[in-house]
């Protein structure tokens, strides 16, 4: 079993994914102190998530607090049979928060 150097948690809400001048919604499935996974919403049109790209992720938690994440991608897989949803595991690029404690 792969072993994780962050705990992750588990937390299911509405994102949008920006790269560029494009961007999609998606959802942020899981968060860790470093990470992120998202799964993307099916687009009309394929979108690469190409790893070392500079992605940034815009969310809300339920008690209105707002974040925008700057991240890079780690890892990006399409999910058949129409690979127009992502999944993408991120870096988050100097996070905001301390969960060492």
């Amino acid at each position: 079993m792969e072993k994780r150097l962050s705990k992750r948690i588990i937390i299911g809400l509405k994102a949008e994914i920006i790269s560029g001048d494009i961007s999609c919604e998606g959802v942020i499935e899981n968060l860790s102190e470093d990470g992120i996974y998202v799964i993307t919403a099916p687009a009309k049109a394929e979108i690469d998530f190409t790893p070392g790209a500079i992605l940034e992720v815009k969310f809300q938690f339920l008690s209105g607090e707002t974040l925008n994440l700057h991240c890079e991608v780690k890892w990006s897989s399409k999910t058949l049979p129409h690979r127009l949803t992502n999944r993408i595991g991120m870096k988050i690029i100097d996070p905001p928060w301390d969960m060492s404690d």
